[in-house]
């Protein structure tokens, strides 16, 4: 995939899946904005994706 694809997955993924995401919105309530970012950047399979495509674009393996 060409980096400007792996961009556009990127942007079309947080779009749809984490603008707007009712768990981030509440895992922000309940505990802290960075409880929140953290939950999905490790659970979350979105964030997941997410880490893959970054590893993609930085020039790393998966």
């Amino acid at each position: 995939m060409s980096r400007k694809q792996l961009i556009t997955e990127v942007h079309n993924l947080i779009e749809a899946y984490c603008e707007g995401c009712f768990l981030n919105r509440q895992l922000r309530h309940d505990h802290s904005r960075r409880y929140a970012q953290n939950f999905c950047i490790r659970q979350c399979t979105v964030g997941e994706k997410l880490q893959q495509y970054g590893q993609l674009l930085s020039g790393g393996e998966t």
